[in-house]
């Protein structure tokens, strides 16, 4: 059952604490919640305690507001969980948004990190895949049913293949809640503007959060047709860190759902490191 803590600023933060052992922060994608992770949990070795928190607005969690749907607010609610639960240090495991926070935490909370493991997610983010997140977060989908949009979802996520029809309807059920009105969110809409405002401007150089991962046990989880992390990208990524553990999980783009063999291996592999 999640349980949940209270934020610095009352915002009630919902989350789920499983096992024993090394303490692993599980980070969901910019819309995403905790539930994303329930594909991993079975391929997990023994020893691992995985916390699996709803970020603010999304989940379980409070909605507080597009202003507090950034990076550093959701990087210091990660360290406000630790604290909650009395946790010195913890590995990471950061799907999408929540490698941006992983990386942003090495740079300005590195003592708290054990290690480090991106889902599809580095310092460099290509604008297609951008532009493709723009078209649907905050909206509703058009389909009324979790079935109708089950059928649909492998026509609205190109790059996918050998995806059976259970994991469709598994996701469907992640990301929206059934209602006799149609399929609603299950995170706060103005999700959209926080995210349309953070990439106003000029391109941020996220490099230097990546390279304050030095000396971390590093693993890099690319999707073989990503159209949000380049192949030169993840070759830049493993040039300045030789020594990460790195996996291409073919038939998946953005993002892999984490069981898939060769996700499996490299989370475990990066688990071993930090035993």
């Amino acid at each position: 059952m999640p349980d949940f803590f209270t934020a610095d600023d009352g915002a009630r933060l919902d989350f789920t604490d499983e096992g024993e052992g090394l303490p692993v922060i599980a980070l969901a994608g910019l819309t995403r919640s905790g539930s994303d992770f329930d594909y991993l949990v079975p391929h997990l070795p023994a020893g691992v305690r995985l916390i699996r928190p709803d970020y603010r607005g999304r989940g379980g969690s409070a909605w507080t507001g597009a202003k507090t749907y950034t990076v550093p607010q959701e990087a210091r609610d990660v360290l406000a969980l630790m604290d909650h639960l009395r946790l010195e240090r913890a590995a990471i495991i950061g799907t999408s948004r929540g490698g941006l926070i992983g990386m942003f935490l090495a740079a300005t909370a590195r003592e708290r990190l054990a290690g480090l493991c991106l889902n599809d997610v580095g310092p460099a983010i290509e604008r297609a895949g951008l532009e493709r997140i723009f078209d649907y977060v905050g909206r509703t989908p058009r389909a009324r049913t979790y079935e109708e949009l089950a059928e649909k979802l492998p026509g609205l996520m190109p790059g996918f293949a050998n995806v059976p029809a259970s994991r469709w309807r598994e996701e469907v059920r992640h990301r929206y809640v059934e209602t006799p009105q149609g399929l609603a969110l299950r995170y706060d809409p103005a999700l959209r503007e926080a995210f349309l405002e953070a990439f106003k401007g000029p391109e941020a150089d996220l490099w230097p959060l990546f390279d304050a991962c030095a000396g971390l046990p590093l693993a890099l989880i690319r999707g073989a047709n990503s159209d949000l992390l380049s192949v030169a990208n993840a070759a830049e990524m493993h040039r300045r860190r030789p020594d990460m553990i790195f996996a291409e999980v073919p038939d998946r783009a953005h993002i892999p759902f984490l069981d898939e063999p060769e996700a499996v291996a490299a989370i475990c592999a990066w688990l071993g490191l930090m035993a």
